[in-house]
């Protein structure tokens, strides 16, 4: 159905039955979106990227499991993300370029490594495929500057939201993993915005499940990988994420890495756009 500014809405239903949610905008070669932890497809970066290419190209701008206007099937698996995936590349007409921000970057590269394929006419044949992917900040663990967490995160998280105590579960993710000052989650709690933040607490332990435990950067996975990849990192991000950005770039066969001056993990969409452009084109 049509939205704003020429965006339509719609839905691919992934291999479980769930119904995956996405905005479209524009028209040419097909780009696919990941969003990663406490966002989905209004975020202000994904949706200034989306109008900004969308003279060039067809983004498909979707909300993963969990989120926005999507479903979720339980019980949760990696695999299960894997295949939303597929099913909106599928909406897309079969194949497409994909971005992934955060641990949205760790999902497509997942993704990629586990067969949605090269773009060759053998892939196409079987399935869904991924021809390039760009991805900014997977925020994998690569050496000691990273934070530290304890193997049983995933579970972690999943216990607090079941127990009923969501604000706990992302107060918990926000300390260790993304490092913010306990001082100022408390703060957090009492602004206006902290029920939308609760209400997606379910899928926390999602993305400590698609990092794995640890954060550890899977090399063997990303070895696999064939498709034309591109690295982003902001230049004023933690260090750590600069390492794991580098990490990335060296596993993944033949691919490439750019730093954005002036940025940091919460890039703006007018740096990102342009290097996406540049890439897909």
């Amino acid at each position: 159905m049509p939205g704003a500014a020429g965006r339509l809405s719609g839905k691919a239903i992934s291999a479980d039955g769930t119904p995956i949610a996405f905005d479209r905008y524009g028209a040419g070669p097909a780009v696919v979106l990941v969003h990663g932890a406490f966002t989905d497809k209004g975020h202000v970066t994904l949706a200034g990227v989306s109008a900004a290419l969308s003279p060039w190209f067809t983004v498909f701008n979707y909300d993963r499991r969990g989120r926005g206007d999507s479903g979720d099937t339980r019980p949760y698996a990696v695999e299960r993300e894997i295949e939303d995936l597929a099913a909106v590349i599928e909406a897309a007409g079969g194949s497409a370029m994909v971005f992934g921000g955060s641990s949205g970057a760790a999902l497509v590269l997942e993704a990629a490594a586990a067969g949605l394929g090269s773009g060759s006419v053998e892939a196409l044949e079987k399935g869904p495929v991924i021809e390039r992917l760009a991805v900014w900040e997977p925020p994998y663990h690569v050496d000691d500057s990273a934070p530290e967490l304890p193997a049983d995160f995933a579970a972690r998280l999943d216990e607090l939201v079941r127990a009923g105590r969501p604000g706990a579960a992302v107060e918990l993710f926000m300390v260790e993993a993304a490092e913010v000052p306990a001082g100022a989650v408390a703060a957090m709690r009492a602004q206006p915005f902290w029920a939308q933040v609760e209400a997606v607490a379910q899928t926390l332990a999602y993305e400590a499940a698609v990092l794995g435990p640890g954060n550890a950067l899977p090399a063997a996975r990303l070895g696999t990988i064939a498709q034309p990849t591109l690295v982003l990192n902001g230049a004023v991000s933690p260090a750590w994420m600069a390492n794991a950005g580098t990490a990335v770039t060296a596993a993944v066969p033949g691919a490439v890495r750019r730093v954005l001056h002036g940025q940091g993990h919460d890039v703006a969409p007018e740096a990102l756009a342009p290097e996406l452009l540049e890439f897909f084109a």
